[in-house]
């Protein structure tokens, strides 16, 4: 059974185990389609979208998760956290890792299998349809929160249609190889990962839910009674 309330943006979650199902090429083609609706300063449409799915996607993340396995160095070009990260949102981090770990089953001095959980993301948690997203390095911040709106729309998008998605945002942490494997261009930064398939509602990992901040905590009202 899917967690979450009823209205699409409450169930939308990061699924993080899929069923053994192929997605059709034309839905995730319609998913893309739906993701460029998403607002766009001066229709700039900032983002590009390379799906993987069968062989070159097992090919791929066998890749990956031998660079990680081998030590290779992280070369992400682009820090996703702030460096270094204040307090009060470590607080947050730490307890949604310990959320998800808790899920399953893995102590939180389990060092080993907590990294084994994160070496997954480079597998795409075994989804059977693996997305690349990259942006062009010249684009401004902005450009990166309209490709955000782009992200959250196709997420939106795959919940609407009964499937399950998660973004992955450790794949950028092997850039260059990403680049290597796909014969990227110099005009694309690898942005992130995307993992899409049918979701296995009977996994651990995709009942639990991560704890959002209260409407008090993030903003404030002027000018009403």
């Amino acid at each position: 059974m899917t967690p979450g309330g009823d209205s699409l943006f409450e169930r939308r979650t990061s699924v993080r185990a899929f069923l053994d199902r192929p997605v059709d090429k034309a839905q995730v083609a319609d998913l893309l389609h739906i993701a460029r609706m998403a607002p766009s300063g001066a229709n700039l449409q900032p983002g590009r979208f390379h799906v993987l799915a069968g062989r070159p996607l097992a090919e791929f993340s066998a890749a990956l998760t031998g660079a990680e396995a081998a030590g290779s160095p992280h070369d992400a070009d682009y820090s996703y956290f702030p460096r270094p990260m204040p307090a009060e949102l470590k607080a947050l981090q730490r307890a949604a890792g310990f959320a998800l770990y808790a899920a399953l089953g893995i102590d939180k001095r389990d060092l080993d299998g907590r990294r084994a959980q994160f070496d997954r993301n480079y597998r795409f948690f075994d989804a059977p349809v693996g997305i690349v997203v990259t942006i062009r390095p010249d684009m401004g911040k902005g450009c990166f929160m309209d490709l955000g709106m782009c992200l959250q729309t196709f997420l939106l998008a795959a919940t609407d249609a009964g499937l399950g998605a998660c973004g992955i945002g450790a794949l950028a942490n092997h850039g260059r190889l990403v680049h290597d494997h796909l014969g990227l261009g110099a005009d694309e930064l690898v942005v992130c990962g995307i993992a899409l398939g049918h979701p296995d509602w009977d996994h651990p990992v995709n009942q639990f839910r991560t704890e959002r901040l209260s409407v008090e905590e993030f903003a404030t009202f002027r000018g009403f009674d």
